[in-house]
């Protein structure tokens, strides 16, 4: 147990894109882009991912195809091994950008060996590759580029026939159409995540650029009968469902995962923002917050939480 009962905001410095797993070992699982590495931190708190053990478990072999650029790295839990998924390229422009796979078969994900799956057969280049697990069918999300005149990337999914082989075509779930998609001189979608609740599916996802103060969530929702792969299965929201407070010093709020307290009784936005408007990507800092539900069973994640205001730790610390 925790001996704090409060915590501030960031609770990992220098850390964009944040990813967090709660695994049934009851330990939280980190990752967030470190570039030319990547690195798992395990934690038994929340609010304790900084202070948490850490180890370097990837490093890509000098001059690869797959070497530079390392980013967006999350950890999944499938058939009862460990994969990471992360974007790599050559080092040159987006279109040798991947989303790579590496699989670790060991009870704790920071032994054992992690053994490289290769890079995710995309029909276009991408990034910020996630699965999801519905009806005991695998299904990736990722950020695809393409030759669009008007936008950068939007958001796909296909189906996978295991955790590292992709199958059939993909769909477009979302594109950048809206006016507060298109902030920071490029039109984004990106970082897809998944958050399952009340018989619906929600995809949470970034939109506009990581270093415009309005980098912002957006939202799709589909029922949890439905096809994911049916673009018209989804309804997108029409506004930001979390943007920035200038009120309370929090811009370009984004590329989130979602988590319980360690009672599970809590859920828990994780996000990564600047903490002030036109400032460099390089100070991009986790946060958390607790977040509730609506009487229509939609989240509500509110409005990013100052950093000087104390809150309360997650249940269970």
């Amino acid at each position: 147990m925790s001996q704090r009962t409060t915590f501030l905001n960031p609770i990992v410095a220098s850390s964009g894109d944040p990813w967090v797993f709660k695994h049934t070992d009851g330990y939280y699982y980190f990752m967030a882009t470190k570039a030319k590495c990547l690195e798992l931190t395990r934690s038994r708190t929340l609010t304790g991912l900084a202070e948490g053990d850490k180890k370097v478990i990837w490093s890509p072999e000098p001059g690869g195809s797959y070497s530079y650029n390392l980013w967006a790295p999350e950890i999944h839990h499938l058939d009862n091994r460990w994969y990471i998924y992360y974007t790599a390229n050559d080092g040159g422009g987006d279109d040798s950008r991947r989303i790579c796979v590496l699989e670790n078969e060991a009870a704790n994900p920071l032994e054992g060996q992690w053994v490289w799956r290769g890079a995710l057969q995309t029909p276009v280049p991408g990034l910020d590759g996630t699965v999801m697990s519905l009806r005991d069918q695998l299904y990736f999300l990722y950020a695809g580029y393409g030759h669009f005149p008007d936008y950068g990337s939007a958001i796909y999914i296909m189906r996978m026939s295991n955790p590292w082989t992709l199958e059939g075509e993909h769909h477009l779930l979302t594109a950048p159409t809206l006016s507060w998609e298109k902030q920071g001189g490029m039109a984004i979608n990106e970082g897809p995540v998944i958050l399952q609740r009340n018989n619906r599916i929600f995809m949470v996802y970034s939109a506009s650029t990581t270093w415009s103060e309005d980098y912002a969530l957006g939202m799709l929702t589909m029922s949890e009968a439905a096809d994911p792969l049916q673009p018209l299965s989804w309804e997108k929201s029409m506004s930001p469902v979390f943007c920035k407070s200038a009120e309370n010093g929090i811009f370009a709020t984004g590329h989130n995962s979602f988590t319980h307290s360690p009672d599970g009784k809590e859920d828990w936005i994780v996000y990564h923002a600047l903490p002030s408007a036109g400032a460099d990507v390089s100070l991009r800092a986790t946060r958390i917050q607790k977040f509730g539900w609506k009487v229509d069973g939609t989240p509500d994640f509110g409005v990013p939480c100052r950093d000087t205001l104390a809150q309360t730790v997650p249940s269970g610390e």
